[in-house]
């Protein structure tokens, strides 16, 4: 049992303009009925609420959290509630029983057995009642008058504790994470996973506009904002400082008579806001922009003997923010604009002409149009065909997706071939990473992946990060970016001065025999 506290809640802390009409933004809340709330169901007037403590099933007042009427609740242990239209469905884990509820006799008329073990939340799509078990790995789609079951996905998550429509998509509590997820009930893929507005989500309701969670902890029933105006959303941040060291050593024998060495200079961005402009040591000679407006710092080292070294670094201190980007694929509609349009075009890593990668596109995408959802087959498809592995070298896309590893690079690669093999403008971004602690150093960095949707915008995905087994863990790296990283570098394709690296580059030229070494390494720590 909850005790009852007082609580401040902190859900998607947004920004500026985006935190008016945030999706998941609290809007209110009233006190649960019970001690212990397990299931909500919203029947066009009042909120139902079940409780496993007292056994009750209470009609609520939404505005202000009176209790308008109660019912015993069928089972001893009343979890899962849901509206039909008609009549209220409460699911028994224990008994494993779904009763449907005459709440205007106050009679169970109907009795289904449950077609799985624990059944702990419901909900209902206008068809059929959804079904999950708390510690489950599926969801299922059942008929009401027999528990028929019409279809299952995997369970997205850890935990289901919580099920609702909202007329388009279904949403999920997940009580480990702390999390709501936010799925496309045909194709079984979470869409957004949003912060859940208290430690312990449990029951769901719709009410048309905006959604209802129950939280059985705080014992608090919050309203939320279920729309949304699509906009990003800074939901937190961390302060850094880092200092960025690429060092060209000559073992010789000979010299070398001039050397050329690439910085990417970082800059604000939405995931970053710089405290202070990067400042470099040895100053550069000039800075200069790529074909893909990507803004380099040239420093030209001159006589560098054998056993000597050319050292640069960059300094730069930086608020980074964990960016969600909340774009449903109903928005998404509309022509790609010229300036995105060449983010389509052909280069060497990529080969669109390849049989492998027009082979790949039309078996990942089939008849799909969205290019929302020609962007997430893709996604699903690369996953289902590659797993992650560093072996050095970043080969070309047709080659990586055959061999069926790569890099993060690598990873990159292949989405970018078959987004723009299947008519999505992609590009790539690299950065330096906070690797766990915040002071740490990093020697691999990391690149990902934006693409451009019509009606939205530039959206990140993370092929790489995102190649994990559940639902909910995969979505995470599809429209998010968290506080790890500082963006150095965006290019469609091989940069007349960075080639196709990212943070920096060398060109060296030797008067005789010349060993060379690079070494690039990136050292954080917080900035207070």
């Amino acid at each position: 049992m909850a005790a009852r506290v007082c609580v401040l809640v902190l859900v998607l802390v947004a920004e500026g303009a985006a935190a008016a009409e945030s999706i998941g933004r609290v809007l209110g809340s009233i006190p649960t009925p019970g001690p212990c709330t397990t299931g909500l169901a919203w029947d066009g007037r009042s909120l139902w609420v079940s409780d496993h403590k007292t056994d009750t099933l209470y009609a609520v007042d939404p505005a202000s959290g009176k209790v308008l009427r109660t019912l015993p609740s069928p089972g001893y242990r009343p979890a899962g509630l849901a509206w039909d239209g008609k009549h209220l469905w409460n699911a028994d884990p224990v008994e494993r029983k779904l009763y449907r509820i005459d709440t205007a006799r106050g009679i169970v008329d109907h009795t289904v057995d449950a077609p799985l073990a624990d059944p702990s939340a419901l909900g209902w799509d206008g068809r059929f009642l959804w079904l999950a078990s708390a510690r489950g790995q599926k969801l299922q789609r059942i008929d009401r008058q027999d528990g028929t079951n019409v279809d299952d996905k995997p369970a997205p998550s850890r935990s289901t504790d919580g099920l609702a429509f909202d007329g388009r998509y279904l949403w999920l509590t997940d009580r480990v994470a702390d999390k709501l997820h936010v799925l496309d009930p045909e194709r079984g893929e979470v869409l957004l996973s949003l912060r859940a507005p208290g430690p312990h989500a449990t029951g769901l309701a719709f009410d048309g506009k905006q959604l209802w969670v129950a939280d059985y902890e705080t014992d608090r029933i919050y309203r939320l904002e279920a729309k949304g105006d699509g906009k990003p959303i800074r939901v937190s941040r961390r302060r850094e400082r880092v200092e960025y060291t690429h060092q060209l050593r000559n073992f010789g024998p000979d010299h070398v008579p001039e050397a050329h060495l690439y910085l990417a200079v970082p800059g604000d961005d939405l995931s970053q806001r710089l405290r202070e402009p990067a400042r470099f040591s040895p100053a550069p000679r000039e800075v200069i922009e790529d074909q893909w407006g990507q803004k380099v710092a040239h420093f030209v080292v001159k006589e560098l003997k054998a056993g000597s070294a050319a050292t640069v670094t960059m300094r730069a201190r930086a608020e980074l923010f964990d960016v969600l980007h909340p774009v449903l694929p109903h928005q998404v509609k509309g022509a790609v604009p010229a300036d995105a349009r060449r983010y389509l075009a052909d280069d060497s890593k990529y080969l669109l002409r390849d049989p492998i990668i027009q082979r790949a596109a039309k078996e990942a995408v089939g008849g799909e149009r969205n290019p929302y959802w020609i962007a997430r087959r893709i996604y699903r498809y690369v996953h289902q065909r590659m797993f992650y592995k560093l072996e050095g070298g970043w080969n070309v896309a047709p080659r990586v997706l055959a061999r069926g590893n790569g890099s993060c690079s690598e990873y990159s690669f292949v989405f970018i071939a078959l987004c723009r093999a299947s008519g999505v403008p992609a590009r790539y971004v690299g950065s330096l990473v906070v690797r766990k602690d915040a002071a740490s150093y990093d020697d691999v960095f990391h690149r990902w992946v934006e693409i451009y949707l019509p009606g939205y915008g530039w959206l990140p995905v993370d092929p790489s990060r995102g190649d994990k087994t559940l639902e909910a863990s995969r979505a995470d790296a599809f429209g998010r970016l968290e506080p790890d990283f500082l963006i150095t570098t965006r290019g469609g394709g091989g940069s007349r001065l960075l080639t196709w690296k990212y943070n920096s580059d060398e060109r060296w030229s030797c008067r005789g025999r010349c060993q060379l070494a690079v070494e690039t390494i990136a050292e954080w720590e917080p900035d207070r």
